[in-house]
């Protein structure tokens, strides 16, 4: 008998492997460093008071209370008219008694009129006269300068914070290719 030889093949495929290590990324973001500050406003104020005033001069003076100066210039301002009225009196009578040859009574009626006292005129009336009391009034101000200023901000960004760590894939032979021949007879 004829023996044929046999040839076998035995073949292993190689294999790989594949670890992977896998990555990450982490952010932070700290918060910033802020800071804020307001200066108080600066105000100056200026007020004028009111003012008030009453004048009663006038009302006193209705009453018969009136100040000395005003007493002694209403003194000489009556004897300066009665001095003019008896100026005016004389110059009238004297004329008339130079024209005494002209007949008429002239010296009994000039004393008639000398000795006459005056009529008085009287009225009825208010005292003090109404508005006498005179009165003013000086409204007060207020004048105000407001001095402002801005807020101050200082900010101080922080960055952000980044860890990363890329993923990583090992691949390894782990099983060699290999071929087996073997020839039988």
């Amino acid at each position: 008998m004829l023996r044929i030889p046999q040839l076998t093949m035995q073949a292993t495929f190689p294999q790989l492997s594949i670890t992977m290590e896998r990555g990450y990324m982490n952010m932070r973001q700290p918060q910033a460093d802020m800071s804020l500050e307001q200066p108080q406003p600066q105000v100056e104020m200026k007020t004028t008071p009111p003012r008030l005033t009453i004048d009663q001069t006038e009302a006193r003076a209705d009453v018969d209370l009136k100040h000395i100066f005003r007493r002694i210039e209403e003194a000489a301002q009556e004897g300066y008219a009665a001095w003019l009225s008896y100026l005016e009196t004389t110059a009238i009578q004297g004329d008339e008694l130079m024209r005494i040859e002209q007949g008429g009574d002239v010296l009994a009626m000039q004393a008639q009129a000398n000795s006459e006292r005056p009529l008085l005129d009287y009225n009825v009336g208010l005292v003090p006269r109404p508005f006498s009391v005179k009165v003013n009034i000086e409204p007060g101000r207020i004048d105000m300068n407001w001095q402002t200023s801005g807020a101050r901000i200082h900010i101080e960004p922080r960055p952000v914070q980044i860890d990363y760590k890329p993923s990583v894939v090992h691949i390894d032979l782990a099983r060699h290719n290999e071929l087996r021949i073997d020839i039988s007879v």
